[in-house]
């Protein structure tokens, strides 16, 4: 019997660089799952690369033993919502919380939508306490592997994020495409500017 193949998540919070860990990977050559649905946009001009059928993970997780061998993007709440009896290696991005509050904000403003009413400082606490739950749930289950990437560190390094990228998903890549998939003029809304 061959042994399946791991499906490849990359997780983490919204605006926290998903979308870049994905772009890497479909540069580098590995096979993504995405649908195209969600356009680029001034938020992100170089895609989402989502899948819709994600949003509907609670309900409906029958999709998901497709994606192994594939790369598919998972918000980070709906980590616990994919069936523990498969293999998986989570790309979880890691982003400075206030960085990751004043892009969501900045992409409401630009779509004239308003926030959930939560102050930036109740909106981190409450951000902190999803990821303090999620990284418990992960690490009691050694079937989902995780690697936590920086956002910063990809932008400043993206050598070592490819590097550290492929080794995790068994190698092959091309790392020096996947390099220039990351745009560091992208990298708006820091920490403190």
């Amino acid at each position: 019997m061959t042994p399946s193949r791991p499906v490849i998540v990359v997780s983490g919070l919204p605006r926290s660089g998903t979308s870049m860990a994905m772009q890497m990977l479909a540069a580098g050559g590995f096979p993504t799952m995405s649908d195209a649905l969600r356009a680029a946009d001034a938020d992100n001009p170089r895609g989402y690369l989502e899948f819709e059928p994600v949003k509907q993970l609670r309900r409906d997780n029958s999709w998901v033993a497709s994606a192994q061998g594939r790369a598919v993007k998972v918000i980070h709440l709906l980590l616990t919502e994919l069936p523990e009896d498969l293999d998986y290696r989570i790309i979880f991005m890691d982003r400075d919380l206030s960085e990751v509050i004043r892009s969501q904000a900045v992409m409401l403003e630009r779509s004239g939508k308003s926030g959930g009413g939560l102050t930036p400082e109740r909106m981190m606490a409450a951000y902190e306490a999803q990821l303090t739950s999620v990284f418990a749930w992960l690490a009691a289950r050694p079937r989902f592997r995780v690697l936590r990437l920086s956002h910063a560190e990809c932008v400043t390094n993206p050598r070592a994020a490819a590097a550290a990228i492929n080794a995790f998903v068994g190698g092959g890549l091309d790392e020096s495409k996947m390099i220039v998939a990351v745009d560091p003029a992208l990298h708006r809304n820091r920490a403190g500017g």
